[in-house]
């Protein structure tokens, strides 16, 4: 019914538009009585041979909703209704910021791809603080934190703390963005002097509090293999817990879009079955090489419960879904953990 029903009619409309939709409905449909009983009970599949530990946390299922959806930290509970074991808010920023210039995020159908140069558009920290407080947090829930566009890269690290600190009591672990490619300059910041700072700063924070909150580090798909190494090493020196693989690409290699499309849409960075390989091999890579000492958020061209179980053999303990969901439609979590259960 979603792929030749729903899906066709939403895919009429602006993606942005769409997503401000999905939103307020289910800031609306939530409340009334039922709902949420109905739609768990529809998506969600509740089996102890899907439990799964990862960096101290015990989660129901190694599914998660990556960031970029619940930017502001606004509907996180009632996506935990469709299966969701956790859920990554963000990318937050210190100050609230429109993001870029609209239109900004691009549908490529051919392809089962999406292009978006959202530009960490958000509400900021303090808004995302105050929809987190006070709140029973029926999933994990990750904090994604990144700089204010305006920020210089030499006064990054200050934002990076700002969003930190405020976020520490509010979530369950951190994922520190430097990879997005719709940032100015932004991944300048992977380069291994500056992540080593960064990083570092974050984890001497981390030991002047309680509870212990792990701290990932999201990382492009475009790295190169002697990057990747130095991403290692970064994890070795730092002390972080973990990387989340990959982020969007600014690749445009083997598309089905025509060329004069994909020349319109211009920059952003692409997302969905494009991705789908070159994160697993990233994943595959980084595990190979680090003999599996570096624990794996999988994320990256999730289009098929297949997809999802390579990323998971390749090496990943968790997996998190975004553009498959788009066009998969909300019973595409409820299918992949059958399929790991099946597997």
């Amino acid at each position: 019914m979603y792929r030749n029903i729903i899906r066709p009619l939403l895919f009429l409309l602006q993606p942005e538009t769409v997503h401000h939709l999905i939103v307020n409905l289910l800031k609306i449909g939530f409340k009334i009585p039922g709902i949420a009983y109905f739609v768990s009970k529809s998506f969600q599949i509740k089996d102890n041979r899907l439990k799964t530990s990862f960096l101290g946390m015990e989660l129901d299922n190694p599914v998660g909703f990556a960031a970029g959806f619940d930017k502001n930290a606004e509907v996180y509970n009632q996506f935990s209704n469709f299966g969701f074991s956790f859920i990554e808010i963000g990318t937050v920023t210190p100050k609230a910021q429109p993001g870029n210039q609209k239109p900004r995020s691009f549908r490529i159908p051919a392809d089962k791809g999406l292009i978006n140069r959202m530009g960490f558009n958000n509400k900021g920290v303090d808004y995302a603080v105050n929809q987190l407080k006070n709140k029973n947090h029926k999933v994990i829930i990750g904090g994604n934190i990144g700089k204010n566009t305006t920020t210089s890269n030499e006064d990054a690290l200050n934002d990076y703390v700002t969003c930190f600190e405020k976020l520490y009591n509010h979530v369950d672990y951190f994922v520190v963005n430097l990879s997005c490619p719709n940032i100015k300059d932004l991944r300048k910041l992977q380069d291994k002097d500056s992540t080593i700072t960064i990083l570092n700063k974050l984890t001497e924070l981390r030991r002047e509090r309680k509870p212990y909150k792990p701290i990932l580090l999201k990382i492009s798909p475009d790295l190169t293999d002697s990057e990747l190494d130095d991403v290692i090493e970064t994890f070795n020196i730092t002390g972080i817990d973990g990387i989340v693989a990959t982020n969007t690409t600014v690749s445009r290699e083997n598309l089905l879009t025509p060329e004069k499309r994909i020349k319109k849409i211009a920059n952003g960075g692409l997302s969905g079955k494009p991705l789908t390989e070159r994160s697993t091999e990233i994943i595959r890579y980084i595990t190979k090489k680090s003999n599996g000492s570096i624990p794996i958020i999988g994320v990256g061209g999730i289009m098929s419960t297949q997809d999802a179980l390579h990323k998971l053999e390749a090496g990943a303990t968790l997996i998190q879904v975004y553009t498959g969901f788009i066009y998969e439609g909300p019973a595409f979590v409820k299918r992949v953990n059958k399929a790991i259960l099946k597997n």
